[in-house]
């Protein structure tokens, strides 16, 4: 697997497909990694890489990325990271695929970057609805599994500075306020979540406020899997 060095920061990718670019942000919350694709309902590296140049990679401290973790590191951080990865591969514009914790990815990278992302597809983002605590306990697993195997190289003190910029605030998609969302005109194509995790509230929150959003409410079960992934790919073909 290719890896970009940025400073004391390893970022590991994969490229599939050539043709337009498509970046691609795992499922997995803090974990996620190029391997949690394989647990949705289509692989979007399987289903994508015909037709688009599809750049997968592993958030820091996932997956085979690493990457130290310092007091004041947020949602931002990460989005550094992603754009890093662009810059390297020599890619300006592109369209970006995420689920679950890559819908406020997502959002981050339009906010910071608007002018590089052509379209969006959001699958199931995570988001506010009475679950605050899943987040913290989602969150604290993935830090005591890296401070046991990494002790020396992160302190109590950076990861919970992080937990708390990350996940303890009061945003219904975490990152963005709704006033940016509102203002926001890059297209997207949302398609709706239906657990704890992924709110159906989030996906129709985001959809009803972004100016050229649309929702797919049926998507993960029987036929609606094949008629989901050909409204991903319409999509993605009026917006290229």
């Amino acid at each position: 697997m290719p890896t970009f060095t940025r400073g004391d920061i390893k970022i590991h990718f994969k490229e599939y497909g050539e043709g337009t670019p498509l970046l691609l942000i795992a499922p997995g919350g803090m974990r996620s990694a190029i391997s949690m694709w394989h647990h949705g309902p289509w692989n979007p590296i399987d289903a994508l890489q015909g037709q688009y140049r599809v750049i997968a990679m592993d958030q820091r401290n996932a997956g085979n990325s690493v990457a130290p973790v310092a007091v004041g590191d947020n949602w931002d951080t990460y989005t550094a990271d992603q754009l890093a990865l662009m810059d390297h591969l020599g890619i300006d514009q592109f369209h970006v695929a995420g689920m679950c914790i890559g819908g406020p990815y997502i959002l981050n990278l339009i906010k910071h970057a608007p002018e590089r992302i052509t379209s969006a597809l959001v699958l199931q983002t995570i988001g506010r609805d009475d679950n605050r605590e899943i987040f913290f306990a989602m969150y604290d697993m993935w830090a005591r599994d890296l401070l046991a195997e990494k002790s020396d190289d992160f302190s109590p003190q950076a990861m919970a500075s992080l937990r708390r910029a990350m996940f303890d605030n009061e945003l219904p998609l975490f990152c963005v306020e709704d006033t940016f969302i509102r203002q926001c005109q890059t297209p997207m194509l949302v398609f709706a979540g239906d657990d704890i995790y992924h709110p159906n509230l989030s996906s129709k929150h985001l959809a009803a406020l972004a100016p050229n959003a649309q929702l797919i409410e049926e998507w993960k079960e029987g036929a609606a899997i094949d008629l989901g992934l050909k409204h991903a790919l319409q999509f993605l073909q009026s917006n290229s």
